[in-house]
């Protein structure tokens, strides 16, 4: 019979491996372009529409 103890176990174990699983996800190698980008979006100029760009377009 599963006791508190056995739930609590089981749950540290999960977590312990999504945790895991999240770190591998993060820091592979075919995320480094989608990361590079979004590193760079604070330091690219913001162009703001007026209204004339928007009846040239």
């Amino acid at each position: 019979m599963m006791d508190i103890n056995d739930l609590r176990g089981l749950l540290t174990a999960v977590l312990l491996f999504s945790f895991l699983g999240l770190c591998v996800w993060a820091w592979s190698s075919r995320r480094n372009a989608d990361f590079d980008a979004s590193a760079a979006l604070p330091l690219e100029e913001d162009h703001f529409m007026t209204n004339s760009d928007q009846e040239s377009n």
